[in-house]
């Protein structure tokens, strides 16, 4: 049993309570092959780096399909939300572990950086919505996961103070922006998403391959 203590939780999703993070890696080629293009090779790496706009002009420019880029962006939006509203899962373990801290009373609260209609479509699939107490995307606050502030905010929901709540992350500049705010923080293992695993292994206060290991852990 871990001995990492803790009144309170705050999960992200993408890549740790829901198996997303592969439509955002794969939007462009999904999208290219769609419209009858062979992607070239690459692809995938070329779109990682850029924003979605420049992504949307880049495959605009190079798989001409008689498509506007503000029509493009739009069947993009539409891949993104049929993709949460109908497709995605919860990751190995994710029903379990919250379960078990809402079977001991633990507060738990969704920090976001995906939009919260497509956030709630997916956790209500998977059957896990109602366990938390509120939803928050980093786009409400009107700030990133590169700022402690917007961890801060979702303590306040919990009324916790950080040494007393643990954030689950899979983004390594996520979870350092936490632990170093003062949060406990397990990092979890998303095979389609942080390449520093080494660092998120080395930063975390528990880092496991998937939330199961975590109820494991826990329970």
């Amino acid at each position: 049993m871990s001995d990492l203590n803790f009144e309170g939780a705050i999960f992200d999703c993408d890549g740790v309570l829901m198996d997303s993070m592969s439509i955002w890696n794969d939007l462009g080629v999904r999208y290219v092959r769609e419209q009858g293009f062979e992607p070239e090779e690459g692809l995938r790496e070329t779109l990682f780096s850029m924003s979605m706009e420049q992504g949307v002009e880049y495959v605009s420019e190079h798989y001409p399909n008689g498509k506007t880029p503000e029509e493009v962006m739009g069947e993009l939006l539409n891949i993104i939300h049929d993709f949460y509203f109908y497709e995605v899962l919860a990751k190995t373990g994710a029903k379990e572990i919250v379960a078990l801290l809402k079977s001991r009373n633990i507060p738990m609260v969704v920090l976001t950086s995906s939009p919260r209609s497509h956030v709630e479509a997916a956790l209500k699939r998977a059957g896990i919505l109602d366990v938390f107490e509120k939803v928050l995307t980093t786009t409400e606050i009107g700030m990133s996961k590169h700022n402690r502030d917007v961890f801060d905010v979702a303590a306040k929901e919990l009324g916790l103070g950080c040494s007393d709540i643990v954030v689950f992350e899979d983004s390594f500049y996520a979870l350092a922006t936490a632990a170093d705010a003062g949060y406990k923080t397990v990092g979890v293992f998303d095979a389609d998403g942080e390449s520093n695993q080494e660092g998120l292994r080395q930063k975390a206060d528990l880092y496991v391959k998937d939330l199961m290991e975590a109820y494991e852990a826990f329970k």
